[in-house]
């Protein structure tokens, strides 16, 4: 695929356009041994509450600038297919907004008057560590 950068020169971009966002999936493409994140999504429903797990696959929602690459949602949904329980629907949701959803979701939370009382002083972490966190927060 050839770009036209501001300055009228090309940029052609190959097989490279397609490995940055299969990192996503397959990190051992880059030498790291943690799951992919269709396994992590899997795992962590599974880990979920058995009467939230159908509602939680039916629920995916796509958010943040890396879910913008071409077929990612696609992607994303036959991973998880072969993941997923086969007898349970799987719906994902890529909002068109979804470039600025985590900081509009951010933003939402820090306007809270709640909020406040989830703020953590680098005194409570170092006391207390990240129990802190889940103290506050849930």
């Amino acid at each position: 695929v050839q770009y036209q950068l501001p300055d009228g020169s090309q940029l052609e971009i190959g097989a490279a356009r397609y490995r940055a966002p299969e990192v996503l999936f397959r990190p051992d493409l880059i030498g790291e041994e943690w799951d992919g994140i269709a396994q992590c999504l899997v795992h962590s429903i599974q880990k979920s509450d058995m009467d939230l797990r159908k509602t939680l696959y039916q629920n995916i929602v796509l958010s943040g600038g890396s879910t913008l690459f071409q077929g990612f949602g696609d992607r994303l949904l036959g991973e998880v297919k072969k993941l997923a329980p086969r007898d349970v629907k799987i719906r994902i949701a890529a909002p068109q907004e979804r470039l600025y959803s985590t900081w509009i979701g951010g933003s939402i939370l820090a306007s809270l008057d709640t909020f406040r009382k989830m703020w953590v002083s680098k005194k409570e972490y170092e006391d207390e560590g990240k129990k802190i966190i889940h103290r506050k927060t849930f």
